[in-house]
């Protein structure tokens, strides 16, 4: 679930909105850096023990402040008490929980066949702590995506650095207080600040960097990690397509699509960005879209506004971006089937479903990232697969169909960091899978086995038992090259 970062290294001072009133320093930046070196050493030789014991202290201090989690998500921008618990505290519980059952069988080491080459040495890999890992988190579920990562670093044995958002201060400032409550600062530290934090930290030579956040980010992270050939995990974004064909179930359809879109208000990289509704269920399905919005969060523009289970825009300049979007689309052509409804003062935009969009219109090539809903028809599923294949793959792509072989024929022709048949969203809950984008929706998995492996060092180890290479020791002569001839027909 990443987002549109506010926080760019060496943005202008008008591009980022810190809302804090002090500013670290450099130096304490590299005091602490420095600090966690010596940590770092001796964390390659932690215990499963001793990590499952810091990721109980992180889940159990999460619990404990449950009610000032919500408090906070209400005060940065009146996230529903239930979104909360569901999307911020409840992927971290499962985190920690799924890794404290799995740390002492992900560390042993996995035993390796001989391959025909390598007959009489035993050979192993083994799980080393990548060392010093930095992590930086949006806004938009920033208690989930700083502290998911935090999990899979210390139970592959590392330090970290966390880096969250200044556009979120009420849930940042209680990550502050959890981390500095339980951890202290040359394993585990937080640093709040704006975009002059995150071009100190980018600047050092950390061991790993796991970043979430935009595509544009993403690069400028990848281009300061180059510096240091720094490993990274970058979980991006992407306009992530939905297809409805005339087989789906359109009731379930749009209770689950607009589900996804409108938690959090449209602001989830996985959201539905646009969906793709076959010609002869699109009537069908814009009216179950309508009533499900009535039904869920109101009958008219009023209602909705005052719903208790619509979260706001971040900020007035992300209301902004969102409405300039809408704005372009209908000023060519677009129509809006309902919604609309724009509020700056409130950081407001109603649940909004849109048509007829025009090809050169922003909002089909940009990420909306808010609760904007294009709706484009399509006749064959071959016209969707192009315009997918047209685009930068995407961080998800949703199906919703009954057609086996339709669906066969989308997953084998196009490409998507993750895929949900009749369903959206839940592959990122899905502790098993790998979660990650791919080219420009990401680099590198997240979550249980994937995130340990993302912040561990596979390091490949052989021993020998029978010295057979000792036949290829030099002089050479004409025995050696009929037992290489032989070898180059066999292996």
């Amino acid at each position: 679930m990443s987002t549109v970062v506010s926080y760019l290294p060496n943005a202008s001072p008008t591009t980022v909105q810190s809302q804090f009133q002090s500013q670290v320093s450099d130096a304490e930046i590299r005091r602490i850096f420095d600090a966690q070196r010596a940590t770092a050493l001796r964390l390659r030789t932690s215990t499963a023990a001793e990590r499952i014991a810091k990721i109980r202290k992180l889940r159990d201090a999460l619990m404990a402040r449950r009610e000032e989690l919500i408090t906070a998500g209400y005060a940065d921008f009146k996230k529903p008490p239930a979104e909360v618990e569901l999307t911020e505290l409840l992927p971290v519980v499962c985190e920690a929980n799924d890794a404290m059952r799995h740390i002492k069988k992900w560390m042993k080491a996995t035993k390796v066949w001989p391959s025909r080459m390598t007959f009489g040495l035993k050979a192993w890999v083994q799980y080393e702590p990548k060392g010093r890992s930095l992590i930086i988190s949006p806004w938009n579920y920033p208690v989930n995506l700083t502290f998911c990562p935090l999990v899979s670093a210390i139970a592959a044995g590392n330090t970290a650095i966390l880096k969250p958002s200044e556009m979120t201060p009420h849930l940042s400032a209680l990550m502050v207080k959890i981390v500095k409550d339980i951890f202290t600062e040359d394993e585990v530290a937080i640093f709040e600040g704006d975009a002059a934090v995150s071009t100190t930290l980018l600047s050092l030579p950390f061991d790993h960097i796991f970043f979430t956040g935009s595509p544009a980010i993403g690069k400028v992270v990848m281009g300061a990690a180059a510096k240091h050939l720094t490993s990274c995990t970058l979980e991006l974004g992407g306009k992530s397509p939905t297809i409805v064909d005339a087989t789906a179930d359109l009731k379930l359809a749009a209770q689950n699509i607009l589900w996804g879109k409108f938690t959090n208000n449209g602001q989830t990289c996985i959201a539905p960005d646009h969906v793709f509704v076959h010609a002869s269920v699109k009537d069908e399905f814009v009216r179950q879209c309508k009533t499900v919005l009535d039904t869920t969060y109101g009958a008219d523009a009023r209602a909705q506004q005052a719903s208790p289970f619509l979260a706001r825009i971040v900020n007035e300049r992300h209301t902004a971006r969102i409405k300039g979007l809408l704005d372009d689309a209908t000023a060519k052509g677009a129509k809006v089937l309902t919604g609309g409804a724009v509020d700056s003062a409130d950081c407001y935009i109603a649940p909004t479903l849109i048509e007829n969009i025009p090809a050169d219109a922003r909002i089909m090539s940009e990420e909306i990232f808010g609760p904007l809903l294009p709706i484009v028809t399509f006749n064959q599923i071959g016209e969707v697969i192009d315009r997918i294949n047209a685009d930068p793959k995407p961080l998800a792509l949703y199906i919703w169909s009954k057609d086996d072989a339709a669906i066969d024929k989308v997953l084998k022709q196009t490409s998507a960091g993750g895929t949900c048949i009749n369903h959206t969203v839940v592959h990122f809950l899905h502790g098993n899978l790998p979660f990650g984008g791919v080219n420009n929706s990401g680099i590198g998995r997240a979550h249980g086995l994937y995130g340990f492996r993302d912040f561990s060092h596979e390091r490949a180890v052989v021993r020998t038992q029978i010295m057979l290479a000792k036949m290829f020791f030099p002089p050479y002569n004409d025995k050696m090259r009929k037992i290489i001839n032989i070898l180059l027909k066999t292996v």
